[in-house]
């Protein structure tokens, strides 16, 4: 074979190895104990907003084109480009903003959790300077959205596919709480899950270009069920 065509297959081959460590963070088995939220589903299940198939591919939608999920990806993209660049004052500026922005207890509980077990097995499992140099930069809690970007950043992986993994990711985090609860079949939560896709890769170019200045959401129904969801009787996840 010759030497040019064996070097082109190798590329090829070894091309999709620099997004493992993305299958990795953002797979349920990575300890930022994502199975054990909701982001305020349970109570949109409980007052029957959410009640099949149909209703929560809907509900998942309208999330990740408008509410918590894409101001999470917007969030993301400033991090890592911040990072990429080691621009700290607009990496603490970022931080200082997704540490705020939650729209309730339960929220901003969620998202502060996650991204502070994030940070902490990332920097254990893959170290990076760029990651040991945050303590210097920011002295708070960090955001779930906030942690992955910096770290994918810190690892050189792409931004674009960063976002596509972590909302893909987000929306199978609430297919998985949606089909315990509802209940749904398994086969009705992967073609939940499969519909997402259209979704994230619309939202993904959309993310990448929304200034902080604009950052915003427009999923009330959404919000109103985190706040409602910390007074609901009868809970089997955190928010």
């Amino acid at each position: 074979m010759p030497a040019g065509v064996a070097s082109s297959q190798t590329t090829s081959a070894e091309a999709p190895a620099d997004l493992l460590a993305l299958f990795v963070w953002l797979s349920p088995a990575y300890p930022v104990g994502a199975f054990a939220y909701s982001h305020a589903l349970e109570w949109a299940v409980e007052t029957g907003d959410i009640r099949d198939a149909a209703t929560l591919a809907g509900w998942v939608d309208d999330l990740l084109r408008h509410g918590g999920p894409f101001a999470d990806a917007v969030l993301l993209a400033h991090a890592w480009r911040a990072t990429e660049t080691e621009d700290d004052a607009a990496l603490a500026e970022v931080l200082e903003l997704a540490s705020a922005f939650a729209p309730a207890r339960e929220r901003q509980m969620e998202t502060l959790n996650q991204g502070d077990a994030f940070i902490s097995a990332t920097r254990l499992a893959w170290p990076s300077p760029r990651l040991d140099r945050l303590p210097d930069i920011w002295a708070g809690r960090v955001a779930y959205p906030v942690a992955v970007g910096i770290a994918a950043a810190a690892h050189g992986l792409p931004l674009g596919a960063t976002l596509g993994a972590y909302l893909n990711a987000v929306a199978a985090n609430l297919i998985s709480a949606a089909v315990r609860l509802v209940p749904l079949g398994q086969t009705d939560g992967n073609r939940t899950l499969a519909g997402t896709t259209s979704t994230v890769r619309a939202v993904v170019p959309l993310a990448l270009q929304v200034p902080l200045d604009r950052l915003g959401g427009a999923a009330f129904r959404s919000d109103i069920a985190a706040m409602r969801h910390e007074t609901q009787y009868t809970r089997l996840f955190r928010s």
